[in-house]
């Protein structure tokens, strides 16, 4: 028993015609989303040319075990990196939003939306993803925040 290693013209014809629906489908799928293409890959495109790749694979020469074993240690890197920016992530907002909290009573200067500036103390901060801080009545994001006074005084012993 032989294995054909070469397509009929029809199979040429069926993989042409999947591939213009995918493209079609891709293209429809960015303009309903009006998104512009990316240029990095993530992980779901990763997997996505892997699987590909081993669909579509010659069936009497398969990727080697070691080629094999690569790409899958490439993707694992990939995860862990993004995992790892999303913790970053995290904990940078953390540190926001512990470094507006120390803020409470404290005068800080903000850089309003016109360009000029407004002091008063800090009443109460909101503890969320962008930390706001209460100013005179009137809630400021944490990034608005240029400088901070300190106005505690200092105990002597």
């Amino acid at each position: 028993m032989a294995l054909q290693a070469v397509m009929t013209p029809q199979e040429r014809v069926d993989v042409a015609r999947w591939a213009e629906a995918e493209n079609r489908r891709l293209a429809q799928e960015f303009s309903d989303r009006n998104a512009q293409p990316s240029q990095t890959l993530g992980k779901d495109d990763f997997l996505r040319i892997l699987l590909t790749q081993l669909s579509h694979q010659d069936p009497t020469a398969p990727m080697q075990d070691t080629e094999f074993i690569a790409q899958m240690a490439q993707f694992s890197a990939l995860e862990q990196m993004t995992n790892m920016a999303s913790d970053f992530a995290r904990m940078a907002r953390m540190l926001q939003s512990s470094e507006a909290a120390s803020a409470l009573g404290q005068s800080v200067e903000i850089t309003l939306e016109n360009g000029t500036t407004h002091q008063g103390i800090v009443e109460a901060v909101t503890r969320s993803e962008a930390p706001q801080v209460l100013v005179d009545g009137r809630l400021f994001n944490w990034d608005q925040v240029v400088k901070i006074i300190n106005t505690r005084e200092s105990d002597e012993v």
